[in-house]
């Protein structure tokens, strides 16, 4: 009798029919569907990116307008010359981390190439720190245009493969094949006969092959060296799990943390409602997280939440995932997690330096430095690592400051391909250049510009007033220094400045109190001074600000005190956060089966990502992980 009433108080709960009448106890979608009645589709994975501002095309419809060369702009303003500056706010690397994974839980691009679109690379370049591309051009291919645009006169709109909303959609995906493969069970197509629980072989990530036919696993991108060894591709829910340890890390701990409520709720539920719980659940910690400490130890403060908008459409807005989502600044060169000595064999110690990594040792602790480059499509080494170092590192640091620079690791990444007939392929993942492989360089800053254009995003004042904002009218009202022009300096060419490496030159470094540092601190500075002003560059390269591209001059932008942002990444964010807030029917603070849920079975969301991470690694960290410890 007691699980009848229980059965029939969540129902009544959710207003959802129990098991055994239409099954499910949840009521979100898969793929999104559904959630407004009055605009079914709004949200829904295969449905197209909103635009805030109209299309920017150089006809109109579909052709790229034109701007500086990518490439050349990446030199001269994300160019970051190797020193590093860290975020103000000391916003750890959980704040990337986890803008990361939770991008891949709201947007994808079709990322089937269309028309090619080389970005072009010369060594001639004067700032240009690689004399060697094999490919003579950057890799860049447009993304394809939505069904019945790009045409005639409708410009060219873009597919978002995935769900906008925010539901853990990168653990579970969005369609039932998916779903099927990577829950316990047979895989039919049908998730509804299967276990509660997700498929989690040694308490990781399956693999590829982990159902035994390769071939048949969910199809997911492969990086760096991975492409050698697609079989033990690591599979989640969304496409990209494989990207870096950090992601594939923060990928492995919901996985476990839907297993884990599912071993709480009572065993006479049926498999399909206790899977459907702990999705609930799942969905509404990340949403819970993100509002109550990603966004505001970022910045972003949104106007008290009002209940759920019927009118609101939560669609990720192109110029949210093209433009405004974009903080690759934020992203750390390297993890550095630290072990007690004795924690690994000499052996093992000499494993990880052949791949790459490096060993220290210091006040009997040992601390293993991964370049991000060696962490790219390598979820073994999540596991030889373990989950809660690699999570716990992400805490200890703080992120590097959101601003016009990027890391050279993601900047300038050296790529090498096996020529063919090449003896040793495997060895075309080093670091070190192969002479059997073919060497290329990728940029994600020149491909951030790039894809802006490839989107038709408007130019950057443009862009402001589709915000509310007003526009720029000076250089120096961007970036807030003093000087768009260049220096009287003997260490400069009078003649053709922008030219000139030393431009980039560093000659004073402050930390977050003001107090100088000295040149080349890698640790403590948050402001860096450079011989010339970012304006001056942006000048000599633009010339007008009504030029500017919008990601160019968004980053290029001074932040608004307490936040990571300037006014106009703010303004974007503000915008897409709240419509993902106030357009989700089931966002967790209207959704009247998270009370039912705690009520019944004393299972809460409101969970700090630090309890998620004690609770399935047995890692103890600071309490706010989004704030650097010590």
């Amino acid at each position: 009798m007691r699980r009848i009433l229980i059965a029939a108080a969540f129902a009544l709960a959710v207003g959802v029919a129990p098991a055994g009448a239409n099954g499910a106890v949840s009521d979100r979608t898969l793929d999104g569907s559904g959630n407004n009645a009055s605009h079914p589709h709004w949200g829904q994975a295969g449905t197209n990116y909103v635009r805030v501002a109209p299309a920017n095309y150089a006809d109109g419809v579909a052709k790229m307008v034109k701007g500086p060369p990518t490439r050349y702009v990446s030199n001269r303003v994300f160019n970051d010359v190797g020193q590093n500056l860290f975020s103000e706010n000391d916003v750890s690397q959980w704040g990337w981390a986890w803008g990361q994974f939770l991008d891949h839980d709201i947007g994808l691009r079709d990322e089937n190439p269309a028309e090619d679109g080389a970005i072009r690379w010369t060594k001639n370049d004067p700032l240009e720190s690689f004399l060697r591309n094999d490919f003579g051009a950057i890799g860049f291919a447009r993304t394809p245009a939505a069904a019945g645009t790009g045409t005639g006169s409708t410009p060219r709109a873009h597919v978002n493969t995935i769900s906008s909303f925010i539901d853990a959609s990168n653990v579970y995906g969005v369609n039932d094949a998916r779903l099927d493969w990577l829950r316990r069970g047979t895989v039919d197509g049908d998730p509804e006969n299967n276990m509660a629980r997700l498929l989690l072989p040694g308490n990781f990530l399956p693999r590829a092959d982990a159902r035994g036919n390769p071939n048949t696993a969910p199809f997911t991108d492969l990086f760096g060296n991975q492409v050698l060894h697609p079989n033990k591709a690591a599979i989640a829910g969304d496409v990209r799990a494989n990207e870096n340890i950090a992601l594939t890390g923060i990928h492995t701990l919901f996985a476990r943390e839907h297993n884990r409520i599912v071993a709480q709720l009572p065993s006479f539920l049926s498999q399909e409602d206790a899977f459907q719980i702990a999705r609930r659940v799942v969905g509404a910690e990340v949403e819970f997280i993100t509002y109550n400490a990603f966004l505001p130890d970022l910045g972003v403060d949104l106007a008290p939440y009002r209940g759920y908008d019927s009118t609101v459409n939560p669609g990720i807005s192109e110029e949210f995932a093209v433009v405004g989502y974009r903080a690759h600044s934020m992203i750390h060169g390297e993890f550095e997690p630290t072990f007690p000595e004795g924690t690994f064999t000499n052996g093992q110690l000499n494993s990880f330096e052949r791949q790459g990594l490096t060993v220290e040792h210091a006040d009997g602790h040992l601390i293993i430095v991964i370049p991000l480059v060696i962490a790219f499509g390598n979820p073994q080494l999540l596991e030889d690592i373990g989950l809660g170092p690699v999570l716990n590192s992400l805490g200890a640091e703080a992120q590097y400051k959101n601003d016009e620079q990027i890391d050279n690791s993601l900047r300038s990444v050296l790529f090498q391909v096996p020529k063919p007939g090449s003896p040793d392929p495997e060895l075309c993942g080093s670091p070190v250049i192969n002479p059997d492989c073919f060497g290329g360089v990728s940029d994600l800053g020149a491909i951030d510009v790039e894809r802006g254009r490839d989107h038709g995003m408007p130019s950057y004042n443009d862009l402001r007033r589709a915000y509310g904002l007003a526009p720029k009218t000076t250089f120096t009202s961007i970036t807030g220094e003093s000087t768009s022009s260049f220096p009287s300096d003997p260490m400069i060419n009078p003649h053709d400045p922008i030219n000139d490496p030393n431009i980039l030159d560093f000659v004073a470094l402050k930390d977050r109190e003001g107090n100088p540092l000295p040149l080349g601190t890698q640790s403590d500075a948050v402001v860096g001074i450079r011989r010339t002003t970012l304006a001056a560059r942006l000048r000599a390269i633009y010339g007008s600000v009504n030029s500017l591209d919008a990601f160019t001059g968004m980053v290029a932008e001074k932040h608004v005190a307490g936040t990571e942002f300037g006014s106009l990444q703010l303004a974007i964010w503000n915008k897409q956060f709240a419509a993902l807030r106030d357009g989700d029917r089931f966002f967790y603070a209207n959704d009247p089966a998270l009370p039912a849920i705690r009520a019944l079975f004393g299972i809460d969301y409101r969970r700090t990502l630090a309890q998620v991470i004690k609770d399935n690694t047995g890692v103890t960290t600071q309490a706010d992980v989004f704030l650097a410890a010590g």
